[in-house]
């Protein structure tokens, strides 16, 4: 009997037996990936999820899964003639993301609700729904890559480090992975991308990346949170690492760890920053710049893709990043048992807040090797 050849998304069919189900958010991005898709012959099918108040989304623009996002999404399926569906998952959003982004700011943490989204709504909920669909596996706009390795799918960084996406996907189980592919990870630019939506004759060819948090207008985190959470913008003392009252601030809510600007404190001879937050007593915390470093950083919800189980060793040692715009650095990374671990950074690092993820990167090469949250202060 004759192998099957693989078709390009690595399944032993031809595109025209082969259902994909895209993750259409109405970008750019992934409505190259879905037309892409249409055009090499695949049974494509688009999902579009709306994720909070369609009536919000409308008068808000630049931010994925609008209004406005649902209606290019559903012309780029009209365009290249395969099916569309929006799937209202707004309570799922709200519970499992918004809910706890809201909480974790109270709580003096410096939150990452994409992450969450991807962890709990896109690779879950809709991945499930894909599958309910009688979908080979659904694929995204991300910009990262699905590589096979001697121990099954690997997850490894976008060919195009501007673009990028790892820090936000390090959660991806082994089994989504086996489920999930990432057409665009290996181009070079995102102008590739946006030459393809050309091509394809896309209206959304020059549309604007979206910058912010699809729930947050403007970038406004401490309007949202305080609409969420009533009375959660109290005022308070602004104090130094001795106790000392310097003077008062508008609501811890307004503040996260390593800001300098806008504290309202003047007359002081050294720069200052925020080291730390105190929701209970609604202080702010400040100190000098080296009060920031620290090189322990203690975590939890570990999500390993390694080919060996995490507590094969004592000591790993890998690459890390603490936040998603510096570059991965050198580490240690010690596993604690319980899904809990410690990354020793070999150089300190400034502003490392709870609420952010680290993760971890295989110092040899572009393989993400999975992460975890911050969980609690130096």
């Amino acid at each position: 009997m004759r192998d099957i050849p693989l078709n390009s998304l690595g399944l032993p069919k031809a595109p025209a037996d082969t259902r994909v189900v895209v993750a259409m958010s109405g970008g750019v991005d992934s409505s190259v990936v879905a037309a892409m898709l249409a055009e090499e012959g695949y049974d494509v099918v688009g999902v579009t999820l709306q994720l909070y108040d369609h009536g919000a989304a409308l008068a808000k623009k630049g931010a994925c899964c609008a209004g406005r996002d649902i209606h290019d999404a559903a012309r780029v399926a009209e365009t290249m003639g395969f099916p569309h569906y929006v799937l209202d998952y707004e309570n799922t959003f709200r519970d499992a993301v918004i809910e706890e982004f809201a909480d974790a700011y109270l709580s003096g943490a410096t939150p990452v609700p994409c992450i969450r989204c991807n962890e709990r709504v896109k690779f879950k909920d809709l991945l499930a729904t894909a599958k309910d669909l009688n979908a080979d596996c659904m694929a995204t706009g991300h910009y990262i890559q699905r590589k096979m390795g001697l121990g099954g799918a690997e997850l490894h960084c976008a060919a195009d480090a501007r673009r990028d996406q790892s820090y936000f996907l390090f959660s991806t189980t082994s089994e989504q992975l086996d489920y999930l592919r990432f057409p665009l990870g290996h181009l070079s630019s995102k102008a590739e991308t946006r030459a393809l939506a050309v091509k394809y004759g896309l209206t959304v060819a020059d549309k604007p990346d979206s910058q912010d948090i699809c729930f947050v207008p403007n970038g406004d985190y401490a309007a949202v949170i305080e609409k969420l959470r009533p009375g959660s913008a109290d005022p308070g003392d602004i104090v130094d690492l001795q106790g000392r009252v310097l003077g008062t601030h508008r609501g811890v809510i307004h503040y996260t760890i390593g800001q300098r600007k806008g504290l309202g404190i003047g007359g002081l001879e050294d720069p200052i920053y925020v080291v730390k937050l105190d929701p209970k007593t609604r202080q702010v915390i400040v100190g000098p710049k080296e009060a920031l470093s620290t090189r322990r950083v203690p975590l939890r919800e570990i999500n390993w893709l390694g080919d060996r189980p995490i507590d094969a060793q004592s000591e790993w040692h890998l690459n890390v990043k603490v936040r998603s715009t510096r570059p991965p650095r050198a580490a240690i990374l010690r596993p604690l048992g319980k899904g809990e671990a410690e990354v020793e950074l070999f150089d300190a690092e400034d502003g490392v807040s709870p609420g952010q993820a680290c993760v971890f990167y295989d110092p040899d090469g572009s393989r993400i090797l999975g992460g975890g949250w911050i969980w609690k202060g130096r």
